[in-house]
């Protein structure tokens, strides 16, 4: 069982080395990466140009923990997408690259883009 997850996390590594290498944030238009766990999930608005995190939000970070007591994990993928769009729109930002990290587009990452997109964030 170990080393079945041993290749999956190699597998995901390979996909997110192949997708970093074409996507790059912008002052202009940052990166919005996605990082899931079993039970968490994270997003980070990033500015390559500068290495700067402008924004972040995270199912585990205190401001949410709260609000979101007694959720699904899809649930805490809404969530955290409505809140990252809400902090990006307050720094001014439309436009992102969704970096999906790896991740399969499907479940929880797309539960989160499509929150993002609802409040209004662009990508």
């Amino acid at each position: 069982m170990k080393d079945k997850n041993k290749l999956k996390r190699q597998a995901r590594m390979k996909k997110k080395a192949r997708i970093k290498k074409r996507l790059s944030g912008t002052a202009e238009r940052p990166r919005l990466v996605v990082y899931r766990s079993n039970m968490h999930i994270s997003a980070q608005i990033i500015n390559d140009e500068n290495h700067e995190v402008l924004c972040s939000a995270s199912s585990y970070a205190k401001d949410l923990r709260a609000s979101l007591k007694n959720k699904t994990k899809t649930e805490l993928s809404v969530g955290v997408g409505k809140d990252i769009a809400k902090k990006a729109k307050a720094k001014k930002i439309k436009s992102v690259v969704f970096d999906r990290n790896g991740f399969i587009y499907h479940g929880r990452i797309k539960v989160l883009a499509d929150a993002c997109r609802e409040v209004g964030l662009e990508f």
